[in-house]
């Protein structure tokens, strides 16, 4: 190889070299509003990630409100958004269904409400609050997702209606020790979701899930040793309405308030009381009585309750274990 050749091909190899971003590897990216991170603002540290990583990448976000409506986009993999505390580092933002676009008149609608959207794969948010601190004033969504093997540890979610949008059939979702807060139909959606170990606030007399699980999917919602509450002026509260035929929900070894109505369950529409799924196994508590629950709900056995484990709910082709 002549000299000429030899310094062409070092100058390009050094000029790829330069040109490689410097959060190209496996590095914690810190993200802090005070200016001692690397980046201010979450959706910045995204966007220096590498596409569909192949190694485990941690964005440390120090305390502060960050008010940012976050997409987390659908090539990138293998992040952890991790919180320096889950009540002190606070994503927020306020839209609501309601807001009108000044050039058409209409409004926002729900699905474009969102303060976090997560539209990638392998995705874990850890020791942090997801807000959508919107009033009242129609539905407003904090947690919107549509990719698959999601990953939620110790996360409060915080909103009114529809807090939590789990919004793509075959996807499967995994809530740890969260705290998940609403008025209506906070938690809906047609994902396969398993809820461990959290605390369900109802703020309103109203409905917990809205599940629109489709009918090819074996199982929807699985809330697992959750434990759920009211707020004081709270008395009348359904553990969920089928948003589609078909939704799936499962409450078991749950603890129930008093503030449940006796029949448990809501069909939205008559004829959802033939497809609807909702089903029930030793919870407790004083809501947790099933003398009068709705006919269409099912009590599980305990031969049929041992079937319902994690790694069956979540069986796909591809194995996950969270």
């Amino acid at each position: 190889m002549n000299r000429l050749l030899q310094t062409i091909i070092f100058t390009l190899l050094a000029g790829f070299a330069h040109a490689a971003s410097p959060y190209d590897n496996p590095d914690t990216i810190v993200v802090a509003r005070d200016g001692t991170g690397q980046f201010r603002n979450i959706a910045d540290a995204i966007e220096v990630c590498r596409a569909f990583m192949d190694y485990h990448k941690v964005i440390y976000i120090k305390k502060g409100i960050y008010k940012e409506k976050l997409i987390i986009p659908q090539w990138v993999q293998n992040i952890e958004l991790c919180g320096e505390s889950r009540d002190e580092t606070i994503i927020t933002y306020d839209d609501h269904a309601n807001i009108l676009y000044p050039e058409t008149g209409k409004g926002m609608g729900t699905f474009r409400t969102f303060t976090v959207k997560v539209e990638a794969n392998h995705i874990t948010f850890k020791n942090l609050t997801i807000e959508n601190n919107a009033a009242r004033l129609g539905q407003a969504v904090a947690l919107h997702t549509q990719g698959d093997c999601l990953k939620f540890i110790n996360c409060r979610f915080l909103g009114h209606q529809d807090t939590i949008y789990t919004g793509m059939e075959g996807t499967r979702l995994y809530f740890d020790h969260c705290y998940i807060e609403g008025t209506t139909d906070f938690i809906f959606g047609p994902s396969t979701a398993w809820f461990q170990q959290c605390a369900i606030h109802c703020k309103a007399n109203s409905y917990i899930t809205a599940a629109s699980t489709p009918k090819h999917i074996p199982f929807g919602y699985v809330f697992n040793q959750c434990t759920i509450t009211a707020a004081d002026n709270v008395t009348k509260v359904y553990l969920g309405r089928p948003w589609r035929d078909y939704g799936y929900t499962l409450f078991m070894h749950c603890t129930l308030p008093s503030q449940i109505r006796p029949e448990g369950w809501h069909h939205w529409q008559k004829e959802r009381e033939q497809t609807a799924r909702y089903l029930e196994f030793e919870n407790t508590g004083e809501g947790a009585a099933i003398d009068k629950r709705v006919t269409w709900s099912h009590q599980l056995s305990k031969k049929e309750a041992k079937e319902i484990t994690l790694e069956k709910v979540f069986q796909r082709n591809e194995e996950w274990h969270p």
